[in-house]
């Protein structure tokens, strides 16, 4: 069953995101609209720490002669404390974030950023044993931000993620103050794999308590003890769900993968994995996309495919959600935000985001089964099970 938006369903969800200007307005506050997120529902706290890294073994040909690559990651993990000590994060820096708002199609002042949960530096919650990892790639023409939400969602469930930005295929900052936007060169899903088999050895690095971060800014403390390095999953949007199938037929330390709509399109192309694999599929289905399918049938492991009515191909990441808030304060119609967003409502797009996700690695990477993996919900009748 599709949760249809309309005028009202969108002003409702504005509210609840903290976003009062009327979907009519057609002018903007002197001080720009801060857009929120919607809160994680796990127990713990969340920290999170910026990461700084450079692959000396790769030469970026993008960012100029003799130039090694470089990317900038967070990590993401269960925190201790919080407090003033330890700062709210944005969920984007302003700099790179005016150039992404444009990129959408927005004022660049339009709004400001939502404030993610994440205490920047605070220490690692201790817990009893390590704590599995989960890394995320993002989409063509993205961020590492971009899926913000299930990235918190997952960390205040005990889990540490690892996400990062591929420069020169997204909007990113790096500490001193350079910003990098996508160009117009071919940036292939292999290059996004090569970035994540590079920051998976990061992953190591950190777990035997080595700093991988370029000018060895400090760590939170406990970070390296957290870290479960032979514990390993990996979820991708777009083009980083197509990197999370050629990642993990690379490199056995990715136990489980996740797809958040990906078309499965690569040369060399996407081959068949032994290990579980969750497709979420949108307008990147098996009906409409003949290399989706191809991958499905060569999946020889634990598998599942389910699908939202009404999303699009990016109704299970946070564009969801702040579209609809942008879409409130810009005056967009029901139609042009339905163009947008499809017609799942963004606040049970946010409930599909936290949910399976976080079922899918908890069975696979925690060995703690879920009922909601195991057919239709009634807590989720938007969600159909494809066979």
């Amino acid at each position: 069953m599709t949760t249809a938006l309309t005028r009202r369903g969108l002003l409702t969800a504005a509210l609840a995101a903290g976003v009062l200007a009327p979907l009519g307005g057609a002018a903007r506050a002197a001080a720009a609209p801060g857009l929120t997120l919607p809160r994680p529902t796990g127990p713990h706290r969340i920290g999170t720490v910026a990461l700084h890294l450079v692959d000396r073994s790769r030469l970026d040909p993008l960012a100029g002669p003799g130039l090694h690559r470089e990317l900038m990651a967070a990590v993401w993990y269960p925190a201790s404390a919080g407090g003033p000590r330890y700062p709210l994060t944005p969920w984007m820096a302003d700099a790179p974030l005016r150039l992404y708002l444009e990129a959408g199609g927005f004022a660049p002042d339009v709004a400001s950023s939502p404030m993610s949960s994440g205490h920047y530096g605070a220490p690692v919650l201790r817990s009893r044993g390590r704590l599995p990892v989960v890394v995320y790639s993002h989409g063509n023409n993205s961020c590492r931000a971009d899926n913000t939400i299930l990235v918190q969602e997952l960390a205040s469930h005990g889990y540490v993620v690892v996400t990062v930005d591929h420069t020169y295929d997204g909007y990113t900052q790096f500490p001193d103050g350079r910003l990098t936007v996508p160009t117009e060169e071919s940036f292939t899903p292999w290059d996004s794999t090569h970035d994540i088999l590079f920051v998976l050895d990061r992953i190591a690095d950190l777990a035997a308590g080595r700093n991988p971060d370029a000018a060895h800014r400090p760590l939170p403390a406990g970070l390296g003890a957290a870290i479960d390095p032979r514990n390993i999953g990996m979820f991708g949007w777009s083009k980083g769900a197509t990197a999370t199938a050629l990642v993990m037929g690379e490199d056995q330390r990715v136990r489980a993968g996740l797809s958040l709509d990906g078309p499965m399109q690569s040369q060399p192309p996407v081959t068949g994995l032994d290990r579980p694999f969750m497709l979420m599929t949108a307008e990147f289905n098996r009906t409409a996309e003949e290399s989706v399918e191809e991958f499905w049938s060569q999946l020889r492991g634990w598998r599942l495919n389910v699908q939202a009515d009404g999303a699009l191909h990016s109704g299970y990441m946070d564009h969801q959600w702040l579209i609809a808030q942008l879409g409130s304060i810009t005056g967009m119609t029901e139609e042009e935000l339905i163009g947008r967003i499809g017609t799942l409502d963004p606040m049970r797009a946010v409930r599909i985001q936290q949910a399976y996700p976080l079922a899918f690695f908890d069975l696979h990477l925690r060995h703690r089964r879920s009922r909601l993996l195991d057919g239709p919900s009634r807590a989720f009748p938007e969600v159909r099970f494809i066979a």
